[in-house]
């Protein structure tokens, strides 16, 4: 796994469509930042360690990170670390897939997320 493509799966892909609906946001990459950083903000790992990338969603990580991909793969490698794993290629890319799947499912999950304002609040609480 590397961080060239980042592809999601069919269930997280499901996910981003209702959250697109409910935010209002259009791109899938704006979600997915948001997502990420959400996921790496709990300090225990995520549960779910193989995902299946079975859907039709994926992007580049230019795409993804934008003009902040120092940052984005900083926060990665530091995790990396952080989890007592080498921040090896495949390392830091399994890291993004899982934590983008992590943060997608906490997004989703929020009862609450009605509007962009609230998914700014989810993210602050």
């Amino acid at each position: 796994m590397s961080l060239d493509t980042i592809r999601l799966s069919q269930p997280a892909r499901d996910q981003l469509i209702k959250l697109k609906r409910v935010t209002g946001i259009k791109n899938w990459n704006v979600l997915c930042r948001w997502a990420l950083s959400l996921s790496l903000t709990d300090p225990s790992p995520p549960l779910v360690r193989e995902i299946v990338a079975d859907s039709n969603v994926e992007m580049t990580w230019r795409t993804f990170a934008g003009t902040y991909g120092d940052m984005y793969l900083a926060l990665l490698k530091q995790r990396c670390i952080n989890d007592g794993e080498a921040p090896t290629e495949e390392n830091l890319g399994q890291t993004l897939i899982v934590h983008l799947h992590r943060g997608i499912g906490y997004l989703a999950g929020r009862k609450n997320l009605n509007t962009i304002s609230d998914l700014i609040l989810t993210t602050s609480e």
